[in-house]
């Protein structure tokens, strides 16, 4: 049974509920969430065999992998999302799992001691004190500020050891067959040698012609619906952009010469040297090194000598006082050479200076057209800013949008907008406007909107717009470009068929343009320059084989030199077949435990209360 994403771990699920606990207890979000939502008369959300599954467990969970989720995508997940990724039902098969393991545990007498219970809660870092060790006011304390009393924990802990000691039982000692090990390695690790010849069109006999109106106009309505624009959101809209109100913003002078002090780093860049630093144990080797660089050894041997690459000595673009008592010796250089040995922080070394860059200075007369320009665009932000207040006023008033133009001094727009599409520019390219775009609906009134830029808008839905095409005027150079790929393509299509006959004939592939030759590319492999194509159709191939590759904008041929086995020494090919083993005893485990595990659902029968479920998933809305 192969591995599924909806099926219980073996590694996670007997430990499953401590770990939660504590998570939950470090970011203290059992408190926030409230265990005690689900009042009333609802207390399991079902049973399995003799034990239930409580509420406010599912809950837990389900907030636990949600926040889980949420931090791996980096934003919020809402619960429609993660029904829709199966969130809600893979933790529901996991609570039903752990009541399963529960139950079992309980009609074998499964249990662990007082002592190993104290020790599992002595070790836990939520509980101690400020001694760094467990501390018995810190633990009453965490758990009363998270609604759990100390014999409710406990006990969740004996049952989730419980659990841990069933599972290892399950799963544990599996071992994966050497010959199923050999043979995924086999194919994994099979290599092959091919020889590409990429064509382009100056492999072509002839250039490609220029298109004429008749193959522009035949291209366009043959492909009329790549160039038909989608359905369309007719919006008009009030704006205030601050680079509108920006040329009317007064500036003081003042302000203008304390920016010009605040960044004079960036308008007065002292002289630099690009410089490579070559450091040695002891002060002879520094000196014996430089002796056989005035003798003619390049400084690059030094540099390898040393078991240093270029890159690992590169000090880049540095200033006189970045080089501490070397920085006399080098900027004395006035073009490149080297220096030294000189003593630094990390020992003897030589310093190569590789380029001279000369000092730059920016005059406040050279700054001040760009200063006053990001001055005014900053006041006019604030500006906006101060009138969202008095925006939003007149909108909940039932201000029409022309009003707001007429009265704020608002810019009028009106544009189609299609969601999603990709050529969207100017305020339609904002995301922030692309939101506020998608979500309104016809009927909605009118809010303020900020975006990125500090600009201030409304907008209103008028109409929607049936798609409709493009005309051919507006799309011309995006159809002459398709029209010449899709004539390329054809063409080299003809040519590739001809240069195949030719080497089928007994010409050498080598003869009919610049090969490009990749040797031992495993079934991972790549080849610069070249698609996936490549590699997935080397390994459907057997030597000699010669084949046509076409894919969009590539066209070559591509002919199998060699195939070789899968290496049977060295530290990769060892390591790849440990992670295989493992992968498989993994797998073997896992299929093992979900087998046990619904075994023993069945057995003991499941019984759920779809109306107790759906009240927690309420909650999460």
């Amino acid at each position: 049974m192969a591995p599924s994403d909806d099926t219980p771990r073996p590694k996670r699920t007997g430990t499953s509920i401590a770990v939660w606990i504590l998570v939950i207890l470090l970011i203290g979000g059992l408190g926030g969430f409230g265990v005690t939502s689900f009042g009333g008369n609802i207390r399991t959300i079902g049973q399995v065999g003799d034990r239930d599954i409580p509420v406010d467990a599912y809950a837990r969970a389900l907030r636990a992998q949600l926040d889980a989720v949420s931090a791996q995508f980096g934003l919020p997940l809402t619960f429609a999302q993660a029904q829709a990724f199966g969130i809600d039902r893979q933790v529901l098969q996991s609570v039903i799992t752990e009541a399963a393991l529960d139950n079992e545990a309980d009609r074998i007498g499964l249990s662990v001691g007082d002592a190993v219970v104290a020790a599992q809660v002595s070790a836990m870092p939520a509980f101690h004190g400020p001694a760094g060790s467990f501390d018995r006011e810190t633990y009453r304390f965490t758990l009363a500020r998270n609604n759990l009393g100390e014999a409710a924990f406990e006990t969740t802990l004996r049952q989730d050891l419980a659990r841990s000691l069933l599972q290892g039982a399950v799963v544990g000692g599996f071992a994966a067959p050497g010959s199923l090990t050999g043979t995924l390695w086999a194919y994994a690790g099979e290599q092959r040698s091919f020889t590409v010849l990429p064509l382009t069109e100056a492999d072509l006999a002839t250039p490609l012609p220029d298109p004429v109106e008749a193959d522009l106009v035949a291209y366009h309505q043959t492909n009329i619906a790549r160039y038909t624009r989608g359905e369309a959101k007719r919006i008009t809209y009030a704006a205030l952009m601050p680079a509108t109100l920006a040329p009317e913003q007064p500036v003081d002078e003042a302000a203008l010469q304390a920016a010009y002090q605040a960044r004079i780093d960036t308008y007065m860049i002292p002289e630099r040297r690009l410089v490579e630093r070559l450091v040695f144990p002891t002060d002879a080797d520094a000196t014996a090194a430089r002796s056989r660089l005035d003798a003619g050894t390049p400084f690059e041997t030094l540099v390898a000598e040393r078991g240093l690459a270029l890159q690992d000595i590169d000090l880049g673009d540095v200033a006189r006082t970045d080089l501490g008592a070397a920085g006399d010796a080098v900027f004395s250089l006035t073009e490149p050479g080297v220096v030294g040995p000189i003593a630094s922080d990390l020992g003897p070394a030589i310093l190569r200076m590789n380029a001279v860059l000369a000092a730059q200075e920016t005059t406040f007369a050279e700054a001040r057209p760009t200063l006053l320009q990001e001055l005014q665009v900053e006041a006019a932000r604030k500006s906006i800013g101060d009138r969202v207040e008095a925006v939003d006023d007149l909108l909940a008033g039932g201000a029409a949008l022309e009003d707001l133009a007429r009265d704020e001094g608002m810019d009028l727009v009106t544009l189609d907008y299609v969601p999603g599409a990709a050529d969207n520019a100017d305020i339609a390219g904002s995301a922030l406007f692309r939101t506020a775009a998608d979500a309104v609906a016809a009927g909605d009134f009118p809010e303020a909107v900020l975006l990125e830029d500090g600009g201030l808008l409304a907008m209103r839905l008028d109409e929607t717009v049936p798609p409709a095409p493009l005309p051919l005027a507006t799309v011309r150079d995006a159809v002459a470009t398709a029209w010449r790929a899709q004539v390329l393509s054809a063409a080299l299509s003809v040519r590739a068929l001809e240069i195949k006959a030719a080497v089928e004939a007994g010409a050498a592939l080598a003869s009919q343009g610049t090969t490009t030759t990749a040797r031992d590319i495993d079934r991972q492999g790549s080849v610069a320059g070249a698609p996936p194509e490549v590699v997935q159709a080397a390994f459907q191939m057997q030597p000699g084989d010669l084949r046509v590759i076409e894919t969009a904008g590539f066209t070559a041929l591509l002919l199998l030199d060699a195939v070789a086995p899968a290496p049977e020494t060295g530290e990769a090919a060892l390591a790849m077949r440990e992670a295989i083993r493992i992968e498989q005893e993994r797998a073997l485990a896992q299929d093992a435990f979900t087998l046990f595990t619904d075994a023993l659902s069945a057995e003991a029968g499941i019984t759920l209360d779809q109306a107790a479920i759906n009240a927690v998933n309420a909650q999460f809305n």
